[in-house]
């Protein structure tokens, strides 16, 4: 199986930067993708960006075009989320999230514990 672990998240300021991390142990050689997500209260979870594990192809939901970038590190089985200017309609739990090979396009296996992102104004 896979385990992922999110950490980087915190309370920061409209405008401000955070840099989540997504390390992700087991068997990882059966990792297709890697997802980011998020919830805020009352709100159904929503998709925030992709990647690919081994070929890089990303995408980003619309809302953070431009603002956030994600990323992977191979070797060292995790990927990240940089999060730029960021807006208080970002707060959220922010999820990781692996599809194993083979998986249903646009679900996934595998789930970390969340991390909270808090934008103030």
């Amino acid at each position: 199986q896979v385990q992922l672990v999110e950490s980087g998240g915190g309370l920061v300021q409209a405008g401000g930067s955070l840099r989540l991390s997504c390390a992700a142990s087991g068997i990882t050689f059966r990792i297709n993708a890697i997802g980011w997500l998020r919830q805020a209260p009352c709100r159904e979870r929503e998709f925030v960006a992709r990647i690919m594990w081994r070929g890089g192809t990303i995408d980003y939901a619309d809302p953070v075009k431009g603002r956030f970038t994600i990323s992977r590190d191979n070797a060292k089985n995790t990927v990240y989320l940089q999060m730029n200017s960021l807006k208080p309609e970002d707060t959220a739990v922010y999820y990781c999230a692996a599809r194993q090979r083979f998986g249903l396009t646009n679900t996934y296996n595998y789930w970390g514990q969340g991390t909270q992102v808090t934008v103030s104004s």
